[in-house]
């Protein structure tokens, strides 16, 4: 690899962990997984992990109550900040998130990032008794709340929250796909959270994602008011293996697991005109992966320009899923090699795993 640039003469990037919980197994296995890939992460120098929620729906997510979650993750942690990736909050009560997202914060030793957005299941909807064309609105209103709430303002009836939560305003981030979405978080000084992939428009079936995330990032900039710092997370899909051809196999059997749920969701979608036989370079470039070799996800990442922008990258191995080993050393490999290319460097004392960091030994392909 090219050494020529030292990573410190850049800003540097903060790196993190995202997950979704979609280990395959139980509920009860996923959560002990993810428990351990994140203290194995802050072990080998991550500054930030990422969880998602997700009601009802087992294949898109295995968490429902992230709060509670990363309560248990911060009692296994000591330096690793804990953030929601995010919190749908049309479908919370605003009062209740923001009362334990301050406990959590507070247990944790202020070490919470709050990532909200609008949701993207619409038939999750109904079963809170509401209807998905209406979240935007609902999202809006319930914003401002948790940010009354937090700010310590009298809420309706004239009650205040305790503990108040002035120091979270600071750490909000809003997710989104759309222009409309970047400058409201801009307008807020609020972090701007991007996704690993995006759908990708009729008018431009071809573009990459730098191309549809930069004008998101030209919005959110000329939004933010005069002397806020940004945030910018942008979030890929990251599995790197010493084996090129071992990354190339669990990616063709993620990505085509993934494709088959898709299909089945929505039997006129793109993933259905594919059909199981898609070529595996079509299903990475559909889903934005970068897979193989250390060397080899640094020169892909590096060609991502909107990547180079961000203050925050957040590597997930969603749609690949790979086994838990796997996860693990990729993790390791990650840290090693990878970050360290993309304006990252280790900036803690080393954290003792609480599982064995020894290299991980892939198993036998399923």
């Amino acid at each position: 690899m090219n050494q020529s640039l030292s990573p410190h003469s850049l800003p540097r990037k903060r790196l993190g962990f995202f997950s979704r919980l979609l280990d395959q197994a139980s509920a009860a296995e996923r959560y002990r997984l993810v428990s351990e890939q994140i203290q194995h992460a802050e072990a080998h120098g991550f500054d930030t992990a990422w969880v998602a929620q997700h009601h009802f729906h087992e294949a898109e997510g295995g968490l429902p109550a992230p709060l509670v979650f990363l309560s248990h993750v911060a009692a296994r942690t000591q330096r690793i900040r804990l953030g929601t990736g995010i919190v749908t909050l049309p479908m919370e009560n605003p009062i209740r998130v923001a009362e334990d997202a301050v406990v959590l914060d507070l247990l944790s030793g202020g070490r919470l990032e709050f990532g909200v957005g609008t949701g993207g299941t619409p038939e999750s909807f109904t079963a809170f008794g509401l209807r998905s064309d209406d979240r935007a609105r609902i999202y809006a209103q319930h914003l401002a709340v948790l940010r009354n709430a937090w700010a310590g303002l009298p809420l309706p009836g004239g009650d205040r929250l305790y503990p108040a939560g002035p120091q979270l305003l600071s750490r909000i981030w809003q997710a989104t796909f759309s222009a409309a979405g970047a400058e409201r978080a801009g307008l807020a000084g609020d972090g701007l959270m991007l996704s690993r992939t995006q759908p990708r428009s009729a008018e431009a079936p071809g573009a990459s994602l730098a191309d549809i995330q930069n004008p998101l990032i030209d919005t959110y900039l000329a939004a933010l008011p005069a002397g806020t710092a940004p945030r910018i997370l942008g979030s890929r899909t990251l599995f790197v293996a010493e084996d090129r051809q071992r990354a190339l196999q669990l990616a063709d059997v993620g990505l085509r697991r993934s494709l088959a749920r898709a299909a089945a969701a929505n039997p006129g979608g793109p993933a259905s005109q594919w059909g199981p036989d898609a070529p595996l370079a079509q299903l990475l470039a559909a889903y934005d992966v970068h897979v193989g070799t250390p060397d080899e996800v640094i020169a892909s990442l590096r060609a991502d320009t909107a990547l180079a922008r961000v203050t925050d990258i957040s590597f997930q191995v969603h749609s690949i899923d790979p086994p838990h080993a796997d996860i693990l050393r990729s993790i390791a490999l990650t840290a090693q090699y990878v970050a360290p290319a993309l304006g990252w460097w280790r900036d803690d004392a080393p954290v003792p795993p609480a599982t064995a960091s020894a290299p991980v030994l892939a198993p036998a392909l399923a």
